[in-house]
């Protein structure tokens, strides 16, 4: 189906009455939370303890899955995720110790992601074991074989562009089918894909990087992961970081220059910024530069 160009619906939450209750199950405040954060797809507050602040996050129908899949990952991968303080499948509710300042996209470095990359590639090779279940709990499904089918839908759809960009999209349809069946027949495993690798999103301590919002995940092609980082890094490192998170993946790496292609076709089939013409126009214009 193609995605809607209209407002996602928000999270509805009463911290008073439905939450407070929940949080004090799992930590003492100290005080009143605040609200600091507020999108379409989740809301945050900032509760303060004793000794410093958690995170408490509502998600929306759109991100429902998250707080599942963020507290049986960090169950499994610790150094990599922030500790979950508790979670409710069934309200989307999570909370989370507090990670300290991102690292930032202005700040990241070369050597951060040098660091991250082979710790996150070897997570998504265990989490291949998980992609059924992570499926069966709601996680978007962008794998390879999936993908035509709302390829077909999306460019069916009216799109924010001009005629002509359009028509390239609609064109490349039969291709991209080609180009997906070519992808799926490396045999490559589908694998949890965090799909926002980006320097806010990535906390320095002292065990190894730790990722942190999970919402934008999809079980997709585990290659597809590269989309966000490289929209925020210097182009010269490409190189280096590919070499960084495709050493574990061993003889699975022969497909990656097709995998990162359809990455950006991927990327617009998800949705995630439609909500927003101007920036999915934009988004829909990378795909475009991938043809």
């Amino acid at each position: 189906m193609a995605p809607s160009f209209g407002a996602v619906n928000k999270p509805a939450v009463d911290l008073e009455a439905n939450a407070e209750a929940w949080i004090r199950e799992h930590v003492e405040p100290t005080g009143a939370a605040e609200l600091v954060y507020e999108r379409p797809w989740a809301s945050v507050w900032q509760v303060p303890v004793a000794g410093g602040i958690v995170w408490f996050k509502v998600c929306a129908e759109v991100q429902a899955f998250e707080p599942r899949l963020t507290a049986e990952l960090a169950a499994r991968h610790p150094t990599l995720l922030p500790e979950v303080l508790g979670h409710d499948e069934e309200r989307s509710w999570l909370l989370l110790a507090d990670l300290g300042e991102p690292i930032g996209v202005s700040d990241i470095t070369l050597g951060d992601y040098l660091e991250l990359l082979p710790r996150y590639a070897e997570l998504q090779l265990a989490e291949t074991a998980n992609a059924g279940d992570q499926l069966a709990h709601g996680v978007p499904d962008l794998r390879p074989t999936q993908l035509p089918d709302r390829f077909d839908a999306l460019v069916a759809g009216e799109l924010p562009l001009p005629a002509d960009e359009a028509k390239l999209l609609k064109d490349f349809a039969p291709r991209f089918r080609e180009l997906c069946a070519e992808l799926d027949a490396f045999g490559v495993p589908a694998a949890i894909q965090h799909d926002d690798l980006h320097g806010n999103n990535l906390y320095a301590h002292a065990g190894g990087t730790r990722i942190l919002d999970w919402g934008d995940s999809s079980v997709a092609h585990p290659f597809f992961c590269f989309t966000q980082i490289f929209r925020h890094v210097d182009p010269s490192w490409q190189r280096l970081l590919r070499a960084a998170y495709f050493e574990p993946w061993g003889d699975a790496a022969a497909c990656a220059d097709l995998a990162i292609q359809l990455s950006w076709f991927a990327y617009v089939i998800r949705g995630l910024g439609a909500h927003d013409p101007a920036g999915f126009a934009a988004e829909l214009r990378e795909a475009i530069a991938a043809i």
